[in-house]
């Protein structure tokens, strides 16, 4: 029945805590009987009293959301193609040819190669209030499973301690915590990745990180695909949003308006919303800009752009190539943040199955040319190794990394609260907390072997619920690997892949299921249907 079509949700949804009375007229969202009376349940209603708190998820701060429109296409649409002969990257041997030994590890970059176990990486942890609260767990997490993690934008300019001297950051106590928490943990695989917007370019940030905290690892960033506008949190403190509007940033309503102040102090006002200025993209400027970087120390320059329209994809793919960066992260619509603009997370932008496709068809364009193309990672609703494969298929050979933002968050998240729960457990009991740990967490006794589990020098439950969560994953794609029989990632294709409807074939390039293999069907049989 739904075959071909995008089903959204109007004027109601958990993530703004918003329901119907009644079933809803399907196009409006609207109940069918609309009751004079009723208190308002629904988003239309809600925003009549509330106003503008009801464009964002909520409670703000406290969850990360992700959008619930159904797409005609994405990767459930995609079955993974096994075989049972032969084997490329290990010998076609039953007892050497096991999936244990398939190398799941990569690496990326032009010069300055980075290599990684596992081929993924965090979504970017910006000056939200959830990433900085579990910045620690997931950077601990990120450096012992060799992941790359990203440090997102504004975090400078939105530190409360942070010294600013002319307009210029001079120094930033909480950056600096990030930088060093990853740093200490670090193993030899993954890196940390700074990004640069509007506000953080014109406070001097990448001079900052460059030339005082040794950051080698740089993201200029267009944009992402929850949302088409910059970055956004809420302050619920009049003086911190004066602070904020101070050092450069779009605060709403303006705290230094008379009658906000009146309003706030009678608690009409509860929240302000800071908002980073959208980049204006020209080929010269991104050009003149990675060679700033370049000039300031950084060994390796990358782009993140959006799910925006074709034209600024290919725009993308171009700019990447010429100014040769080391990766290229396109992110599609359909995935998550701490805070966007609910309504444009479901309604905006490229989901991620169509802005890949379409990618792979623009990289292999200039590889046919014989121009430079970059490493690239995609993103966009990620959260399973099922997942990681048929995105790295799907883009094959140019799609290198996986962008996974909410699901390591969600599995960081998890691991601090079993964490918390047994702590307050074993104080009760009077128990040896290691102890505990090693009987709740599955993957507790692979990393006794590398790590002190005791009180000194622990690693964050956290940091064993995303170590945990990769651990799983790296068995899984691995297990996916051996069963197309390729065991190492660089012998991924998108012949790994089937279309299991006609339209997703139409739009991704790759075979109907039952069109599949027709050529060596025939050559195996004679036979041609």
């Amino acid at each position: 029945m739904w075959e071909g079509l995008s089903r959204s949700k109007p004027n109601r949804s958990p993530a703004t805590l918003t329901r119907n009375r009644v079933n809803p007229a399907p196009v409006s969202g609207i109940c069918v009987t609309c009751l004079d009376g009723c208190p308002g349940p629904c988003e239309i209603g809600r925003s009549a009293v509330r106003g503008r708190e009801l464009l964002y998820p909520m409670p703000f701060g406290k969850v990360t959301a992700g959008s619930e429109k159904d797409y005609p296409v994405d990767f459930s649409h995609f079955n993974i193609q096994g075989t049972c002969v032969g084997a490329l990257g290990i010998e076609a041997d039953p007892d050497k040819a096991v999936f244990p030994a398939v190398d799941v590890s990569t690496e990326i970059g032009r010069q300055h190669k980075i290599k990684l176990a596992f081929p993924a990486f965090t979504g970017a942890l910006g000056s939200t209030e959830i990433a900085q609260k579990h910045w620690k767990s997931m950077a601990i997490g990120a450096a012992i499973c060799g992941l790359i993690i990203v440090c997102g934008e504004n975090v400078c300019g939105m530190d409360p301690n942070a010294e600013i001297k002319k307009g210029r950051i001079i120094r930033s106590p909480e950056m600096e915590r990030r930088i060093q928490t990853f740093r200490q943990w670090y193993q030899g695989y993954g890196d940390i990745i700074v990004q640069a917007n509007v506000e953080d370019t014109r406070l001097g940030v990448p001079e900052y990180i460059i030339e005082k905290l040794g950051v080698e690892f740089l993201e200029v960033k267009w944009g992402q695909g929850a949302k088409d506008i910059g970055g956004e949190v809420k302050l619920f403190n009049l003086d911190r949003a004066r602070q904020v509007q101070g050092r450069g940033y779009i605060v709403l309503p303006d705290p230094s308006d008379p009658i906000t102040i009146e309003q706030y102090q009678l608690h009409g006002i509860r929240e302000f919303e800071r908002h980073s200025r959208v980049a204006m993209v020209t080929e010269e400027d991104f050009y003149k800009t990675v060679e700033r970087l370049r000039s300031l120390g950084a060994k390796r320059v990358s782009l993140k752009t959006g799910a925006y329209r074709p034209a600024d994809l290919a725009l993308a793919v171009k700019c990447a190539s010429q100014a040769r960066v080391d990766l290229l992260t396109v992110d599609g619509a359909g995935g998550g943040t701490g805070m966007s603009p609910w309504a444009m997370m479901n309604e905006w932008g490229m989901p991620t199955v169509y802005i890949e496709s379409l990618l792979y068809e623009y990289l292999s364009f200039l590889d046919r040319k014989g121009e430079f193309v970059p490493d690239v990672a995609i993103a966009g609703g990620l959260s399973m190794e099922d997942h990681v494969f048929k995105a790295l298929a799907l883009g094959a050979p140019y799609v290198k990394l996986a962008c996974m933002g909410r699901a390591i968050m969600t599995a960081t998240f998890v691991g601090n609260l079993e964490g918390k729960k047994l702590a307050e457990k074993c104080a009760h009991e009077q128990r040896d907390l290691k102890d505990a740990y090693l009987e709740h967490f599955a993957e507790v006794g692979t990393l006794r072997r590398r790590y002190p589990l005791g009180e000194y020098g622990r690693i964050p439950a956290g940091g064993v619920g995303l170590y945990s969560y990769i651990n799983r994953m790296t068995q899984g794609l691995q297990q996916f690997l051996a069963g197309a029989r390729k065991f190492s990632l660089k012998y991924l294709s998108r012949d790994d892949l089937v279309a299991l409807t006609e339209e997703a074939a139409r739009v991704s390039g790759l075979p109907y299921i039952m069109d599949a293999d027709a050529a060596a069907v025939e050559k195996i049989l004679g036979y041609r249907r």
